[in-house]
C-alpha cells in the first residue's frame, strides 16, 4: 500500500512539474533585462512598459478578445439548439447526417477547415459579391464553425444525464414547452453552458491555421502576432503577454474555487439547520 502511494505522488509530482515549470520558467524570464530570452541579464520589469507601448500587439489582443467573446457566445447558442435537439426530438429525418455534420470539424484537421471555409468565402464573394473582404467577420463565422461542434458535444452530454421527467413534470402542471426549456432545462444545464463557453473561447482565442486561411488586412489575431514574431526570434513583450495572460487565467480560477465552494459551504449550513430543525 505504501509502495503504490509513494508511486502515485511521484507520478502526480512529475505531472505537475512537466505541467507547470514551462510556465514558471516564462513568467521568470519575462523579467529578464536582456532582450534576447535565453540569456539572464538581470532583474527588469521594462518588458511590462514596452508591451503596452506595442500598437500591434495590444490590437492584437482586443481583436483577439472580441472574436472569442462574440464566437464562444454563439456557439454556445447553436451549440444548446442543436444538442437540444439531437436529445428531445427523438429520431428524425436526416437526425444521421445531421449529428454527422454537427461532429465534422471534431475529427477533420485544421488545415481542411480552414482551406475549405477560405473556398467558401472566394465563391460566395465572386457569386454575390459578400463577403467583400475576408476580415473579423470571416475569422468570426470559421470560430463559430468549429466551436459549435465542441460546444454541441459538452451540452450533449449534460442533456443525457438530465432526468427528462423533470421537464415532463413541468409540463403536466401547465407549462409551455418554451417555458419549460427556459425556466426548468437552462438552469439545470447551466454548469455545461459554462464549460462549453470557455471551452470555445480558449479554442478560438488560441486558434492560428483556420484564422491564417480566412484572415485579411487589419485583422491579425494574437496567435499570428506571436507565431510571425517567433520567426524572427521570441520577443520579451511576448514573455510579458504570456505571464498576464497566465496572471488572468490563475486569478479566474481562484475566484471561481473560491465561489464554488462558498456555495458548497452554503448548502451544507442550510442542510444542517434543515436537519436541526427536523
Amino acid at each position: 500500500m505504501g509502495r503504490k502511494t509513494n508511486f502515485s505522488n511521484i507520478a502526480l509530482g512529475f505531472g505537475l512539474v512537466f505541467l507547470y515549470l514551462p510556465m514558471f520558467i516564462l513568467v521568470i524570464y519575462s523579467f529578464n533585462a536582456s532582450r534576447l530570452v535565453t540569456v539572464w541579464a538581470g532583474f527588469s520589469t521594462k518588458w511590462y512598459g514596452e508591451l503596452f507601448k506595442d500598437d500591434q500587439l495590444i490590437d492584437a489582443v482586443l481583436t483577439s478578445l472580441e472574436i472569442a467573446v462574440c464566437a464562444a457566445t454563439a456557439a454556445v447558442i447553436l451549440g444548446t439548439m442543436s444538442a437540444y435537439l439531437l436529445n428531445r426530438f427523438g429520431k428524425f429525418r436526416g437526425r444521421t447526417l445531421f449529428s454527422s455534420m454537427i461532429t465534422a470539424p471534431l475529427v477533420m484537421p485544421d488545415v481542411i477547415i480552414g482551406l475549405s471555409l477560405l473556398l467558401m468565402f472566394v465563391s460566395l464573394s465572386t457569386s454575390i459579391g459578400w463577403p467583400e473582404d475576408r476580415g473579423m467577420l470571416t475569422i468570426l463565422i470559421a470560430h463559430i464553425t468549429f466551436c459549435t461542434a465542441y460546444s454541441t458535444v459538452v451540452i450533449s452530454s449534460r442533456l443525457r444525464e438530465m432526468d427528462v421527467s423533470i421537464e415532463e413534470a413541468a409540463m403536466d402542471l401547465g407549462a409551455s414547452p418554451l417555458k419549460t426549456f427556459f425556466v426548468i432545462t437552462i438552469p439545470t444545464i447551466a454548469p455545461a453552458l459554462a464549460s462549453a463557453w470557455l471551452l470555445s473561447f480558449t479554442l478560438s482565442l488560441d486558434d492560428l491555421v483556420i484564422s491564417s486561411f480566412v484572415s485579411g488586412p487589419g485583422s491579425t489575431t494574437l496567435p499570428m502576432v506571436v507565431f510571425s514574431s517567433v520567426r524572427l526570434g521570441v520577443s520579451p513583450k511576448v514573455n510579458a503577454l504570456a505571464t498576464l495572460m497566465i496572471l488572468c487565467v490563475s486569478l479566474a480560477a481562484f475566484i471561481a474555487w473560491w465561489l464554488a465552494r462558498r456555495a458548497d459551504r452554503a448548502q451544507r449550513d442550510a442542510y444542517q439547520i434543515m436537519e436541526r430543525d427536523q
